[in-house]
């Protein structure tokens, strides 16, 4: 009888649907590349569908899309970046940090390095070439004052994203923004290496390079949780093996099997949060008070108006 009984009930739950795996759509910040290596641990070790997750990764078509579509509600997290946030945040938008990805800064200030710049205080009267105005006028003006100068010593000359190419190529002296990961790995694999000054190192505040949001309204929703407690098993698994972690992030993507990748994965692997969802709150209001003093936002709020850690 005891064995019908137990029979019976292993038929019934055989059965039974496997349990749905939630959606969640991830918009990252910009096209697939080693910073994004932990979510694609998580995909390919299972993490994400043993937290009962079905998660999609898309690739921008525009990286200034993803925080606009999560704030509408078109998309469940985007990828994005911690000094963005604050002007988000400023600006009104309805985005929250529930997590980092990367948690060290990126940005470089870069020079050639056989070239005539050995020290910041020797770009006067230099031309630095930018992509993107505002934050990095902040950070190299921070940069050149710890060095005696201003941004009124400098000319700064818009090179869109070609901040390599145009350093490489003489047009400037010297560029802001470019990724300590990739450009320098770049620069390197084109046999013209260069010389990174960091910006932590020359008095501007620790941030958050890459973070996660979504809209404040979804932040009680159960699945950002696990997410994040996917993403952190994923993390330490890539640091205790890189290798094998990156023969994962490469499985089934051989575009992603390249020279400057395999450099930029070495380069990136230390600098991913080990605690994702963590929260250093005196961090993020110290980089505020940086950005307000810099004229980029108005007001400081209190870190929880933008940043939060889930419970």
């Amino acid at each position: 009888m005891i064995r019908r009984l137990i029979l019976a009930a292993f038929l019934t739950l055989a059965a039974m649907p496997a349990a749905a795996q939630e959606k969640l759509t991830v918009l990252l910040d910009w096209f697939v590349n080693p910073d994004h290596g932990p979510l694609y641990v998580a995909l390919e070790r299972g993490y994400f569908r043993e937290a009962g997750l079905e998660v999609e990764l898309i690739a921008p078509a525009d990286p200034n899309d993803p925080p606009k579509l999560v704030a509408a509600g078109k998309g469940d997290i985007a990828i994005s970046y911690q000094p963005q946030l604050h002007l988000q945040a400023d600006a009104g938008l309805p985005l929250k940090r529930f997590g980092t990805l990367v948690a060290t800064p990126l940005t470089t200030l870069i020079v050639l390095k056989d070239g005539p710049i050995r020290e910041i205080a020797q770009l006067k009267g230099k031309k630095v070439g930018y992509s993107v105005a505002g934050f990095e006028d902040a950070v190299l003006g921070t940069m050149l004052e710890t060095h005696g100068l201003s941004l009124k010593d400098v000319t700064l000359v818009a090179v869109n994203f070609a901040l390599g190419a145009s350093l490489m190529a003489g047009q400037v002296d010297a560029t802001i923004g470019g990724y300590r990961n990739f450009e320098l790995n770049q620069m390197a694999i084109e046999g013209r290496p260069g010389r990174a000054f960091f910006p932590e190192e020359e008095g501007v505040p620790p941030y958050d390079e890459l973070i996660f949001v979504a809209h404040r309204d979804r932040l009680g929703d159960p699945k950002l949780k696990r997410f994040v407690d996917a993403v952190e098993k994923a993390t330490l698994f890539l640091v205790n093996r890189p290798q094998e972690a990156w023969e994962l992030f490469i499985k089934g993507r051989p575009d992603l099997d390249t020279e400057l990748n395999r450099r930029a994965w070495v380069d990136t692997v230390p600098r991913f949060a080990h605690s994702p969802g963590g929260l250093d709150t005196r961090r993020y209001q110290r980089f505020a008070e940086f950005l307000k003093a810099r004229g980029l936002i108005k007001t400081v709020p209190p870190v929880a108006d933008y940043a939060v850690e889930l419970r």
